[in-house]
């Protein structure tokens, strides 16, 4: 025989379900992350041996995220935009903002349309309007931003919180994981370039290098933005080293001090292109709570390949990050500049390097650029060697040995046959359907191609030969595929229509950063069958 309740309980569960229902989903970090080093502390990570208390803070630093959910209780929700052909998507962009050096026009970039425009230079401009309208609206419509190279408290990026500023701008919630600490003597202003033999000079360059001690905070890392909540953030750097960013840039200065004033350009050209710095290459890992996927969760894994090493060394670093990501069994979105040079190194120039490490400054630019004139020239000419221009737009290219040697394609073969714990696999399809202006191939739909493998991420311009253009940057998508290359498996969550936004890139009179943003569009249900439609460009498609 049941018992009869009374109403008195009834009444009492009502209320706790009101009010339930009245809180929170579920109670997020507001803002939280690790201590930051003082100007004092900076100088003293260049000592050694390092004292303990400082070695500890260091090591927490580079393996605590920071983590903000501002937005969310702003009441801060995604767009997620209707795609012609897909529904209701999530749109995802990776982004090396390069240092985010140029915080003004990245914003109105994100932003959209109207406050991009007003940045745009009167007059004849040599840009396809149709396609920056649609760069525009895909970049301000994407609900997950992944950040390379950004910058907190440098003076080459006006000593900017650059992710918390970004986060404001842009109402959105973010994570950040720190990278580097750039305890250069140029980055900290305790340089004193004692190579240059003009005097007046000489103090010209330190006092160009100056910092404010009160706002220096010398991070450079990782960063996710995203209108969804941040459940929960990991960081961790990579045990393979590809390269010693301490003890190997501060060791080559010394030796080449062994000369002194025979040297002198070699020693200032050095100090130019040095970057000392504590901490590695990490990846940051961010957990999402997206209600319109199975289990209602995604995670985005944010790696940052080392570009000076050689390719097998990206190998190792990218299987320790799969590893990490071994049980997930919810969609994974694995984005970041994978430094994809076939070489140890970034195709680069001499005054690339100076704005890298100083920002905009018509001194170092007119002036300090002389002492290394001609080693410039040397320099970009031996980095633009074979190795880097065979096969640089298709680093998934075959590999065979002597005939026709891919040094990267071991990095992609084993982002191909990775396996997740419960059969899932990243999605290596190219559908000409479903990719953007119609071209097929591996990785099609999640990476743009080009006339010949890939539309560049990369490019600058060198002080010699042709401009260094390279696909480095990747966004890679684990939905619910068990098969890599089936075609006649589901689409849902699968990238599609993949873009690379020079238009948005290039647009300005001086460009944004040296890598061009990306983005792919991930439909939340089963797509409808999409067909060949010759009256409409294909770039239209992914609207």
């Amino acid at each position: 025989m049941l018992r009869r309740i009374p109403k008195s309980r009834y009444l009492v569960l009502a209320l706790l379900l009101a009010i339930a229902a009245a809180l929170p989903a579920a109670d997020y970090v507001r803002d939280e992350g690790p201590e930051v080093f003082t100007y004092d502390e900076l100088l003293k990570l260049g000592e050694e041996p390092m004292d303990e208390a400082l070695s500890e803070k260091l090591e927490t630093l580079v393996t605590t995220p920071f983590v903000n959910n501002e937005a969310h209780y702003r009441g801060a929700e995604p767009v997620r935009p209707k795609v012609d052909g897909l529904g209701r998507s999530l749109r995802v962009v990776h982004w090396n903002i390069e240092r985010g050096m140029h915080f003004d026009r990245i914003v109105a970039a994100i932003k959209g349309r109207n406050a991009f425009l007003e940045h745009l230079p009167r007059g004849e401009n040599k840009i396809d309007a149709a396609r920056l309208l649609d760069e525009l609206e895909a970049l301000s419509t994407a609900d997950v931003l992944v950040l390379n190279e950004v910058d907190w408290g440098m003076r080459r990026s006006d000593y900017r919180n650059v992710i918390r500023d970004l986060g404001q701008a842009l109402n959105m919630n973010w994570a950040f994981g720190v990278e580097f600490i750039e305890i250069d003597p140029i980055s900290l202003g305790t340089e004193e370039f004692e190579e240059l033999e003009d005097e007046d000079e000489r103090k010209q360059a330190v006092a160009e290098i100056q910092v404010d001690r009160e706002k220096i905070r010398a991070l450079h890392g990782t960063a996710v933005l995203t209108r969804y909540p941040i459940a929960k953030a990991e960081l961790a750097p990579f045990e393979t080293i590809g390269y010693d960013w301490y003890t190997s840039e501060r060791d080559r200065i010394s030796k080449l001090e062994e000369g002194k004033r025979l040297v002198a350009a070699n020693v200032f050209l050095e100090k130019v292109r040095r970057e000392i710095r504590r901490g590695g290459r990490t990846t940051l890992y961010v957990e999402l709570d997206v209600p319109d996927l199975n289990r209602g969760k995604l995670t985005v894994a944010a790696p940052h390949l080392e570009n000076r090493t050689d390719p097998k060394n990206r190998v190792a670093q990218m299987e320790e990050t799969l590893e990490h990501l071994l049980e997930v069994r919810h969609p994974v979105i694995l984005a970041g500049d994978l430094n994809t040079t076939f070489s140890d190194t970034t195709p680069t120039s001499l005054k690339r390097e100076i704005y890298h490490t100083l920002g905009s400054s018509d001194f170092w630019a007119e002036k300090g650029i002389k002492y290394a004139t001609g080693l410039g020239l040397a320099y970009d000419v031996l980095v633009g060697g074979a190795n880097l221009i065979k096969n640089h737009s298709d680093p998934t290219a075959s590999h065979v040995p002597v005939v026709a040697p891919n040094p990267e394609f071991g990095l992609f073969d084993r982002l191909e046959t990775w396996r997740f714990a419960e059969g899932t696999v990243f999605d290596f399809r190219g559908d000409a359907v479903r990719s953007r202006d119609g071209k097929s191939g591996t990785l099609g739909n999640s990476n743009e191609r080009d006339t010949k493998g890939f539309a560049e991420t990369y490019s600058v311009t060198r002080t010699i030969g042709p401009t260094g253009k390279l696909k480095l940057d990747w966004i890679l998508v684990k939905s619910y595929l068990e098969d890599p290359r089936d075609v006649k498996q589901t689409y849902r969550f699968a990238p599609h229509f993949a873009r690379t936004m020079n238009e948005i890139n290039y647009a300005l009179e001086e460009r944004i950063s040296d890598h061009s943003p990306l983005s792919v569009d991930l439909p939340f249900d089963e797509p409808e069958e999409i067909k060949p439609n010759k009256g409409k460009k294909w770039w239209k498609l992914g609207g």
